[in-house]
C-alpha cells in the first residue's frame, strides 16, 4: 500500500524557515515533488525533484528560498524553506508518481504552513 506522510509545517514569523518532510512507502518513485494550495486558490505546483536528486524544478515564486531535496535510501523527500513570505501560507502537500511522464497519482495528506507579518 503508498502512502506519503508529511511532516514538519507550522506557524512562523515571516523572514523564518521550516523544513518539511515527506515519507513514501509502498513503492520508488521516479519523481518527488511538493504542491501547496491556499484558501479559496487552486493548489500550485512548487518543487519537484527526479531520482538522482540533481533533477530539481522549483515554481519561480520560491525560487531562491526553497530546496528540495530526497534520501532514497529513507524513500523520503524534503523542503526547506527560507525567508518564508506571508503569501506562503497554505496547505502543502507531497506527490508522487512513478515515471517522468506520469501524473502525479499519489498525495499526501497535507501539512499547514502558516506565516505571520
Amino acid at each position: 500500500q503508498v502512502q506519503l506522510v508529511e511532516s514538519g509545517g507550522g506557524l512562523v514569523q515571516a523572514g523564518g524557515s521550516l523544513r518539511l518532510s515527506c515519507a513514501a512507502s509502498g513503492r520508488v518513485f521516479s519523481t518527488l515533488a511538493w504542491f501547496r494550495q491556499a484558501p479559496g486558490k487552486k493548489r500550485e505546483f512548487v518543487a519537484a525533484a527526479g531520482w538522482t536528486g540533481d533533477s530539481t524544478t522549483y515554481a519561480d515564486s520560491v525560487k531562491g528560498r526553497f530546496t528540495i531535496s530526497r534520501d532514497n535510501a529513507k524513500n523520503t523527500v524534503y523542503l526547506q524553506m527560507n525567508s518564508l513570505k506571508p503569501e506562503d501560507t497554505a496547505v502543502y502537500y507531497c506527490a508522487a508518481r512513478a515515471t517522468v511522464i506520469a501524473m502525479y497519482d499519489y498525495w499526501g495528506q497535507g501539512t499547514q504552513v502558516t506565516v505571520s507579518s
